[in-house]
């Protein structure tokens, strides 16, 4: 298994986020709609 994966991959870091960007986040995700209509999709923002 340790072959398929590159060496690099090791030195990845992970990040620290603050509550707002969390919030703002949970929020966009709660307002945005997607209607699917044929073959089209329309993204709305309600706010």
């Amino acid at each position: 298994m340790e072959k398929i994966y590159p060496g690099h991959q090791k030195k990845c870091k992970l990040t620290e986020t603050k509550s707002e960007t969390i919030q703002f986040l949970l929020g966009f995700s709660k307002s945005l709609h997607v209607i699917a209509y044929k073959n089209l999709k329309f993204e709305n923002v309600l706010n």
